[in-house]
Order: C-alpha cells, then structure tokens, then sequence
C-alpha cells in the first residue's frame, strides 16, 4: 500500500512524515521545503504478530508494511505548473490514497502562505489543483478517443468514454471523481488512468500542542463536515508532538503518550483509517521459522489469499487448514486449539477473515 502525504506548505507534512516514519525529513519554515518526495517504509502495528511470535518461538517476525510519500506542499496554480506543481502532482499519481493535512491551529510563527488559517478554503485550494489537473488529463482522452470509440465500437473504450465524460461533467461542477459511482467493469478501467480525484482520501487535521486534550476545535469541525460530505475519512493529532514521541526511544514512549493522554500514535490512527478507507485487512501465517502478516482486500478468496504468498500456492491451491487468532490464543497452541475442533478445513470458496491465522495445502 502506497500513501501520499499533500496538503499546502507550512501546514505540518513533513512533522507529520517524520512522526509516522522516524525518516528524518527536513521540516522548515518556508514553502517548498520538501522539493523531491521523501518516502518512508513503515510497518504496520499489529500486536497479534508479537503474540504469535512467542507461541511459535519464531525466529522472525514480519509486520506487514505501508509505503509513505512526502509530496511538496500544493499551492494555487499548480495544476499550471506554479510552485514546481504539475512535477508534483504527478508523484500523487502513483499512490494507492491521499493523507491531506490541513493547519488547524493558529501560530503567528509559522507562515501560511495565504496569510490565515482557513481549513475549509485551504482543502478547496488542493482539490481545484487536483482537479483541473484531471480535467486536463480527461479532456484530452476524449478528444482523442470520443470518435474513434463510436466508430470501432470497442466495448471497454465506449465504457471508459462514457465514464470519462461523466467524470468531466462532474469535475466541471466541482466535485471529485470519488465522489461519483462506478460498476465493477468502470472499477477497472478507472484504475488505468490514475485520476488525482479518484484517489480515497484521509484527511488529518492538524492541530496545535495545547489542543490534544480537547481537540474537537471549530477549525476541527469544519474538516469533519467536509469529510462527511465526501464520505472521506478524519484523523485528528498534534504532528509537532507527534514527531517529539518519535524521537523519544521506544520505552519511553509509552509514558509519554499517558503523560499527554494519548491512546494511539498518529501512525496507529492512520494505519486503522487507511486500511478501513481502502477495504482491506490481514490474515496471518505463523511457524518456527517465520510470523507474518499478509495485507488483502475485504472479499478475498482463499486461494487469491495464497496467491499472495507465491503464484504457485494460488495455482496449485487445494484447500486451507484455518484457525482464527482469537480461537487460537484461548487455546493456547495450534495443537489444542485442532483438538478443540477450532481448526477447520477450507476450500476455494472461502472467504478470508481477518485475523485468520492459516496454512495453506497446495500442488506444486
């Protein structure tokens, strides 16, 4: 999974980036501070993986892992090469969702680059830029192709002109191509043309040191009446404080976090928001030699789920010898929990859970 971090200059990206991935991005007080995108590679905090490590005395633990992209801060007119934007726009093309951070706090110190704080107006000005740059994109696909679809009356390119053209009209309107609905064919198809608007998006309100304590701010109310509108999703954290903890060695931590009563890490916030934004999930697999954990999309059939591991386990799948974590844990061991009857054999119509700690029976 692959995760862009945007929002306008000086509204806390960087901090956020240093916090979540311990890179060390440079963090500055003026615009385009980040010129190239830094990009981290974080593991994703799963506590059942520890658990399963010391039932297996495994000799490796592997989290599964999100990719974190620093994109330059936005600014008006980027979608017309202002700000060295259309060199950063295209780095958010190849992200899977978009964490926009928006400056919910007020700091005479630090420079917002339109001379105010305004999360409403500020969430605007990146969206047009996304948009506009769609528009362009989507213009010129269907000049190219509107006639030649007609003509040939190629099924997928009459599908994705008329996709194409709902996009434009909605784009025209204002409004971002994920807030549109698509079939499971336009699914698909959308997914060839990386359109910045179709992109899910978590926003991150950001908000200032004194306010993690009561942070429901009316700068942080304007950020959530937007993401309900768009059905998008909201984490709410202090990146400045965020990036002190992760400067802090891990024992410390902990004490640190209950000192400022905070429950969860920026990093653990985004990982549960991005993975409910996106559908997916992780199922387990766990022996002596290795605990792992294996991101799939919500739906996933047992031997796609393989098929994760290696195309072979998917190819020759014959069935799959499941427990889930919970099952597994009260039972103690793989051994109890199989006398227990909480072992059970699955075919290729299984659908995979959560959780489902599972060893796959294949031919190779």
């Amino acid at each position: 999974m692959k995760i862009g971090v945007v929002g306008l200059p000086n509204v806390g990206k960087s901090s956020l980036f240093n916090a979540i991935t311990e890179a060390g991005a440079e963090s500055a007080n003026y615009p385009f501070c980040t010129i190239e995108p830094n990009v981290g590679i974080v593991d994703v905090p799963d506590e059942r993986l520890n658990v399963l490590g010391k039932m297996y005395n495994t000799q490796k633990i592997t989290p599964a892992s999100i990719e974190f992209v620093d994109i330059a801060g936005l600014v008006a007119g980027a979608s017309h090469g202002e700000g060295l934007g259309n060199k950063f726009l295209s780095h958010i093309r190849e992200v899977d969702a978009i964490v926009h951070v928006v400056r919910c706090f007020e700091n005479e110190k630090i420079i917002h680059v339109s001379g105010s704080i305004d999360p409403k107006r500020d969430i605007e000005v990146i969206e047009m830029e996304l948009a506009l740059a769609d528009l362009e994109q989507v213009t010129k696909f269907l000049d190219k192709n509107e006639k030649i679809a007609r003509q040939s009356k190629d099924k997928a390119l009459l599908t994705s002109v008329e996709m194409m053209q709902r996009i434009k009209d909605a784009l025209e309107q204002g409004k971002q191509a994920r807030m549109l609905s698509f079939n499971e064919e336009e699914k698909k198809l959308l997914k060839n043309f990386a359109l910045l608007t179709a992109k899910p998006v978590i926003y991150v309100a950001n908000i200032a040191e004194n306010e993690i304590t009561a942070p429901d701010t009316n700068f942080v109310k304007t950020v959530k009446e937007i993401a309900a509108a768009e059905n998008a999703k909201v984490v709410v954290l202090c990146a400045k404080i965020e990036e002190e903890i992760a400067m802090l060695e891990k024992e410390e931590r902990a004490m640190f976090k209950e000192e400022l009563g905070i429950k969860e890490s920026g990093l653990e916030k985004l990982v549960v928001a991005s993975y409910d934004l996106l559908g997916l999930q992780s199922y387990l697999t766990a022996g002596e030699k290795e605990v792992r954990a294996w991101t799939i999309t919500k739906g996933t059939k047992a031997p796609q789920a393989a098929g994760k591991i290696h195309t072979d386990f998917e190819k020759g799948f014959i069935k799959a010898e499941i427990v889930s974590y919970a099952d597994l844990v009260e039972a103690g061991n793989f051994l109890k929990a199989k006398e227990k009857g909480k072992v059970r054999m699955e075919g290729k119509d299984y659908v995979v859970q959560d959780g489902d700690v599972i060893l796959f029976k294949f031919n190779t």
